[in-house]
């Protein structure tokens, strides 16, 4: 299997419908990134949950899912379940982020996915960040929408059990969801492992890809990826 190497990791877009997105999606690998490279800003955007308990949680979670992360969230009051209605209003959220600098690596949801929510949001991301590397995580639910990954960050057993218990503690309010529990966090990462030769992963679907090679006249090799 390949590797995908971002040329420099100083920045991170997390985007996210509801609070506990991102900490679902790409919980683990945000532990695993942000012990990788200290002192890396992280910058949030929720589209759901501002002045609620919601808030709280998603505040406190990101804050724990990025160690030594220069971390900054921002959670706006569109209506769970309504975005697709909203769509200008998140639309200009994603615009004003495009104008405070280049991330190099955006995490959103997947375009597969079947929540109205979830689907706009990662419908909007390519429109504003067009040449970035963004990754859409995965969130396993009942309409059986998860579609096949390309794209896997495997996970050591200490990684997962930490996610698992970092969701359980931070966001209490989705404890009586029946999907909400360690059996299904383990689950898929333990299917997504299997796939890439790990114990467990976490998974993300890629749109676009560029495989760049140096010119041959002088210049030292060097191939890497990159989004286009």
């Amino acid at each position: 299997m390949l590797n995908l190497l971002p040329e420099r990791l100083d920045r991170i877009l997390l985007l996210g419908a509801h609070c506990d997105d991102i900490a679902i999606g790409a919980g683990g690998s945000l532990l695993e990134l942000c012990r990788a490279y200290p002192g890396v800003r992280v910058t949030a955007l929720v589209l759901t949950g501002a002045g609620s308990l919601r808030e709280e949680e998603e505040r406190s979670a990101l804050a724990a899912f990025t160690p030594g992360a220069e971390l900054e969230v921002a959670v706006m009051d569109l209506p769970d379940g309504r975005v697709p209605q909203h769509w200008e209003r998140a639309k200009m959220a994603l615009e004003e982020l495009r104008t405070r600098g280049e991330p190099d690596l955006v995490l959103g949801p997947s375009p597969h996915d079947a929540h109205q929510d979830h689907r706009t949001l990662a419908q909007m991301i390519p429109t504003a960040f067009r040449d970035h590397l963004t990754l859409g995580y995965e969130i396993l639910k009942w309409e059986g929408d998860l579609a096949q990954p390309s794209v896997y960050l495997p996970l050591a057993e200490p990684v997962l059990t930490e996610k698992v218990a970092k969701l359980s503690e931070h966001y209490g309010s989705q404890q009586d969801r029946p999907w909400f529990d360690d059996e299904t966090f383990r689950g898929l990462a333990r299917v997504r492992g299997v796939q890439c030769h790990a114990r467990y992963a976490e998974a993300f679907h890629v749109q676009k890809l560029t495989l760049s090679v140096a010119p041959i006249a002088g210049a030292e090799p060097s191939p890497g990826f990159g989004a286009a």
